[in-house]
């Protein structure tokens, strides 16, 4: 599972990505032409069928130039009275790097090859070589924190066009409100077990070392097609394959984001709720728990 459809701060983190020429037109850095965008969005509805809002799927990280709005979405966005998503104030990133700092630091770790198992070492020396990092840097980091920040050396596209953040610079409809905010999110890599972080960090490792054979433009690319069965098989593979961060990352925190979704469709008019869009997918996805709690939820992109 690729960490930019997972979440902000698992690829740490996300301005308009999208250009404004015509979709079937776009072209990739690479020289590659795009496909037209149509990223996956569902239409809610509540049990006496007045529209509750939206589910969008986004990604945290793109390339320069990749137009991923759609008339659909941007209807949506006008209809649209409060804007929620993972984090708000993805703009302020001097305060989520001193969260980020708060909770990762930590003195006197082992020596992070020795964490790792020892098939890994080497995978793990590339990439430090490639990060330009010492031997004896992350002494005082904890695991997960060291597994997001390799997270990043594999990440193609910049947290700066990262849907999430454009949608709230561009949001004018009203309030955006957020469903954990930078803390209880890191904190939830925090206060994973030191068995579940090393886990983590072995999946990162894996996926490095798989993205540089896999085309760079694949996730991106699922993404923008909205492509739900590809990016169902994303979530069962890498870190998610891990029945206990599958649960803790996926699982729980839809759980939770549902019940708070409820009482928001109570209290305030149609909503864009814009998450990673690896909550999206499967049994466990924000689509099928608001299907099973009686919400119409129809996909309309």
């Amino acid at each position: 599972m690729n960490m930019r459809l997972l979440g902000p701060l698992a690829a740490l983190l996300l301005l308009p990505g999208c250009g404004d020429a015509p979709a079937s037109d776009q072209v990739h850095s690479d020289g590659n032409a795009l496909p037209a965008p149509e990223p996956a969005l569902w239409e809610i509805t509540g049990e006496d069928g007045n529209l509750e809002g939206w589910l969008f799927g986004t990604i945290h990280a793109l390339p320069d130039g990749v137009n991923w709005r759609t008339e659909k979405l941007d209807q949506a966005l006008r209809r649209s009275e409060a804007l929620v998503v993972e984090i708000a104030d993805l703009d302020d990133q001097q305060a989520i790097a001193r969260t980020f700092y708060q909770l990762a630091l930590t003195p006197d770790q082992p020596v992070l090859q020795d964490r790792v198992s020892p098939d890994r070492r080497r995978k793990l020396a590339a990439l430090m070589e490639q990060g330009g990092f010492d031997k004896g840097e992350f002494q005082s980091t904890e695991t997960w924190a060291a597994a997001i920040t390799f997270a990043q050396l594999a990440s193609v596209g910049d947290s700066e066009n990262g849907v999430d953040r454009a949608l709230i610079r561009g949001f004018g409809g009203g309030p955006v409100i957020e469903l954990e905010g930078a803390r209880k999110q890191l904190g939830i890599f925090d206060r994973l077990p030191e068995k579940e972080q090393i886990d983590l960090l072995h999946a990162v490792i894996d996926e490095g070392a798989v993205a540089q054979r896999d085309d760079p433009r694949k996730l991106m690319v699922t993404w923008l097609t909205g492509n739900l069965e590809q990016l169902e098989l994303e979530n069962g593979a890498g870190m998610l394959a891990d029945p206990e961060l599958r649960e803790a990352l996926l699982v729980k925190r839809n759980t939770l984001w549902v019940r708070r979704l409820r009482e928001l469709f109570a209290g305030t008019g149609p909503l864009m709720i814009a998450v990673g869009a690896a909550h999206m997918t499967g049994p466990d996805g924000l689509p099928a728990l608001l299907g099973e709690r009686g919400y119409g939820v129809t996909r309309i992109q």
